[in-house]
């Protein structure tokens, strides 16, 4: 195996760390602690490479939060320092890291995403299923051949092990100085049992969480040689005509990830028939059709009238409430939600183009919302 020595010098260089602020103020050069630290760009960097330098960095301590979205998480905030330097060090490990990946891994990787994964699903469904073949008595046209073993990790941020990681990360990394940097960020998180767990929210625990699993990759693909399997964070799924061979794995996966300190989450890892249809990064999916989580169909509907309700009172711009739709449409459109978005772009088009006065938009608006229940 190939390992790396030398790295810490490129990590702490002038170029990337520009790079790494750059990448770190994507999609936030408004907020205020980030236009703060670009007025003092070349002193903040200048810090930054002296304390990467000296072995004298420490993070700040997070800020934690909670979001409903639509389950309860807590979410762990770095100071915008911090983000760069986790970026920097990203840049270094993430081309070498990536030759290893499995290619059916997509969470936080470039051309990758949720989408991808779904489409990866629907052509790994059509595989088992030999084309949609049905079982004997079908009782619809998704009726369909083949199962799924979809299952998750217990806990999976909370329970990571540090010793193993930086185990796993050692065999590549032959940089004590960049080891110590991991240290660093790895320890700045608090949990109840010490040497354990990532925070939430965090662009190095996003790369490490695919570093970690990608163990439990390789037994799935080079030991138990499953064909159709893929993996979306700690979300994971296995499919194949014989559901006796899905239990084996199963029960083989389990064993296995003891030796990673991890287990499966009981009531989320399943197998389930294909043609009782699969929840799966947000989507109900059946084999000739899509449907949005019911949860996560609430949760927009929630937001849809936070946003006419900030729309009506002058809160935000024309612009900032269509682009909240749109960013919706680009997640909805992959399900099938024609008549969904149809009535929503009637609501919308009659709000932006004045049809609906002022004290009459969220009771219509809120009105005209209900008739989405009945399309899911």
């Amino acid at each position: 195996m190939k390992t790396y020595k030398n790295l810490y010098a490129k990590l702490c260089s002038c170029e990337n760390l520009e790079l790494a602020f750059r990448k770190a103020r994507k999609r936030k050069a408004k907020k205020l602690y980030v236009i703060e630290f670009e007025r003092n760009l070349e002193n903040e960097l200048k810090n930054l490479k002296h304390e990467l330098g000296t072995e004298s960095y420490k993070p700040r301590p997070l800020h934690k939060f909670v979001v409903r979205d639509p389950k309860t998480r807590t979410i762990h905030s770095s100071a915008f320092r911090d983000r760069v330097v986790y970026h920097a060090l990203v840049n270094i490990l993430e081309p070498i890291f990536e030759k290893i990946f499995i290619h059916h891994s997509y969470a936080s990787r470039i051309d990758k995403g949720t989408h991808n994964a779904v489409k990866t699903f629907d052509k790994f469904k059509r595989k088992v299923s030999k084309n949609g073949q049905l079982i004997n008595k079908a009782y619809d046209a998704n009726s369909i051949q083949g199962y799924v073993l979809k299952a998750d990790i217990k806990h999976y941020f909370e329970t990571v092990d540090h010793e193993i990681l930086l185990k796993i990360i050692k065999r590549k990394i032959r940089d004590d100085k960049v080891i110590w940097l991991i240290q660093q960020i790895l320890g700045n998180f608090e949990t109840e049992v010490k040497g354990k767990g990532m925070p939430l929210g965090n662009l190095t625990s996003q790369f490490f969480a695919n570093v970690y699993l990608n163990e439990l990759d390789y037994f799935v693909k080079h030991e138990l040689k499953a064909k159709y399997y893929l993996r979306y964070v700690d979300d994971f799924v296995i499919l194949h005509q014989n559901k006796g061979i899905l239990e084996e794995f199963k029960e083989k996966i389990t064993e296995y990830l003891k030796n990673l300190k991890l287990e499966l989450h009981f009531d989320k890892s399943k197998i389930i028939a294909l043609r009782e249809g699969i929840t799966f990064l947000g989507y109900r999916i059946f084999y000739h059709y899509k449907l949005l989580r019911k949860s996560n169909l609430r949760k927009f509907k929630e937001n849809f009238k936070e946003e006419l309700y900030l729309y009506e009172k002058k809160s935000i711009t024309r612009e900032e409430f269509d682009s909240s739709i749109q960013g919706w449409f680009g997640y909805a459109m992959w399900a099938n939600t024609y008549k969904l978005r149809k009535n929503l772009t009637k609501v919308t088009n009659e709000i932006m183009n004045g049809k609906l006065s002022e004290n009459k938009i969220i009771e219509q608006g809120q009105e005209k919302l209900e008739v989405f229940e009945a399309y899911h």
